[in-house]
């Protein structure tokens, strides 16, 4: 594991740094998803058609968007950030999703990982504690075009009740331990990926079943703290 997060930082520093100046966004998402992405093992078709699709500098603001496809996370924000769009694809592949599931994601932002996951699954129900984010990326993805994505402005730790249980829980900030409330929400035989930590963080993927829960540490990782109310 030690040589691929090596390798995946060496990968960084060699890539270019895409601009909007002679390139269209369409060659820059290709170019993101073959470099960043695909180079780096992700396979499924599912993920890497979203990626291909869904148009990330819509998602940052107008000064930002010729650095959108480049390999890093960018600011949106009341100390946020769009995640690096690697982890993004990383997380959403590591769920394996098949198309009909209703995921539950814990951090709106900006709305781009919900956008992800909406072209991949049934229903995506996402919470966003920071109202303005919660309202920004409700008029963002409404003026999309996306009519499965359902977000509530509201504590992440809490989970959403209303619509569990979720085949799937994707956590897009991180706690210093796993809500035990989102486990309760995981339907038996459902997935989370979820970054756990404060001052040192990993990725933990976490399979629920009838025996109970099975956790495996995938990944150290770098994410914004996960808020309470």
């Amino acid at each position: 594991m030690k040589i691929f997060i090596a390798s995946i930082w060496l990968a960084l520093l060699a890539l270019p740094l895409y601009s909007a100046e002679g390139n269209d966004f369409t060659m820059m998402r290709s170019k993101m998803v073959d470099s960043q992405i695909r180079a780096r093992g992700i396979t499924d078709p599912k993920v890497l058609d979203a990626m291909l699709k869904v148009e990330r500098h819509q998602f940052v603001s107008d000064d930002l968007s010729e650095m959108a496809y480049n390999d890093f996370p960018l600011s949106i924000g009341h100390k946020q950030t769009i995640s690096q769009p690697f982890i993004v694809a990383f997380m959403s592949a590591a769920l394996k999703l098949k198309g009909d599931e209703q995921v539950l994601e814990i951090g709106t932002g900006s709305g781009y990982q919900a956008a992800i996951l909406a072209e991949m699954v049934k229903a995506v129900y996402t919470i966003e504690i920071i109202e303005d984010l919660a309202s920004e990326a409700a008029a963002r993805l409404k003026e999309l075009g996306y009519e499965n994505i359902f977000i509530r402005h509201g504590d992440g730790y809490k989970g959403w009740k209303e619509f569990a249980p979720y085949d799937a829980i994707i956590v897009t900030a991180a706690p210093p331990q796993v809500p035990p409330e989102l486990i309760n929400q995981l339907k038996v035989g459902g997935k989370m990926i979820i970054p756990v930590g404060t001052s040192s963080q990993d990725l933990y993927f976490i399979e629920k079943n009838e025996a109970g829960v099975v956790s495996k540490k995938i990944l150290p990782v770098r994410f914004v703290p996960m808020v309470k109310e």
